[in-house]
């Protein structure tokens, strides 16, 4: 089967997704031996984009044959030359997804988005199309920057991971989405708590506070939120305001006893001579307590 090594490659990329590339592969040939009468002689010849009118067999098999071989940067245009030669055919439908992986593998990501939404627009209805969505989805997650850049593409990518799981739930593509969504939404609050160090740093602990809070109340199942309530212990003890970093201190040691954050905390306020306290501000009220 030509799509064997095809399958092997994205197994190995992204473990969770093997079996969503094994489905893929077989659904989109029906088994390319049926589809395909011509010899390996003939599908080996030579092609370029743009030099005429193909045989439509030989030339989605010459774009087969270029991404099995791991050559990437010839199959994507060839299997675009096919979408060409002849749109909405049934081979043009397999083209554009094969199009769009391969341009993932040379990492255009922004050409394997432009296909899959092209993909979608044309075939929103296709089985196929979850793995559009979910192709996307990566695409975008891999354009993922450091924490010190604009996080952009972060919020572009937690929202097409979001649309993988609500669309298709219990199948391979969520599954795995969720695990991206998590390491994305822990790179969101990575940038919030970079910012927040920044403003301690410089002594400015109203502006510290506010980063701290946001991590604490929208990524709270990022592993972020030890440090941020630490941190809060810090500023609001920097400001005088006790009950708060007391509460700060509780809520840490509720969530996370036995932490460096929570022992260093701890710390910080029996030196001032206080004890985590649970209070009636928004940090008890936020974490139900």
């Amino acid at each position: 089967m030509v799509f064997a090594g095809l399958v092997g490659r994205i197994a190995r990329k992204w473990p969770a997704a093997a079996v969503v590339a094994a489905g893929l592969v077989l659904g989109a040939c029906e088994t390319m031996d049926s589809l395909n009468p011509f010899s390996s002689s003939e599908s080996e010849t030579e092609i370029q984009p743009g030099q005429g009118e193909i045989p439509v067999e030989v030339l989605y098999n010459r774009a087969m044959t270029k991404l099995n071989q791991e050559d990437y940067r010839t199959a994507a245009p060839l299997f675009e030359e096919v979408e060409r030669q002849y749109p909405y055919s049934v081979w043009a439908r397999r083209a554009i997804l094969m199009a769009a992986y391969s341009y993932y593998e040379i990492n255009k990501y922004g050409d394997a988005i432009n296909a899959c939404d092209r993909f979608l627009a044309l075939y929103s209805g296709n089985k196929d199309a979850a793995y559009a969505y979910y192709l996307k989805a990566v695409s975008f997650y891999e354009q993922i920057v450091d924490v010190g850049r604009d996080q952009a593409m972060t919020q572009a990518a937690l929202v097409s991971l979001n649309d993988v799981v609500q669309r298709f739930p219990g199948t391979p593509y969520a599954r795995d989405a969720r695990i991206k969504l998590d390491l994305a939404l822990d790179h969101l609050a990575g940038k919030e708590m970079a910012i927040g160090r920044y403003y301690l740093f410089k002594e400015q602990y109203i502006a510290a506070i506010n980063r701290f809070k946001v991590v604490v109340t929208n990524f709270q199942t990022t592993a972020q939120v030890p440090e941020a309530l630490y941190r809060l212990v810090e500023a609001y003890l920097a400001l005088g305001i006790k009950g708060e970093a007391q509460t700060a201190a509780a809520v840490l040691g509720y969530n996370y006893p036995g932490s460096a954050w929570y022992e260093s905390a701890y710390g910080l306020l029996t030196g001032a001579e206080l004890a985590p306290r649970v209070g009636d501000d928004w940090l008890s009220r936020n974490f139900g307590l």
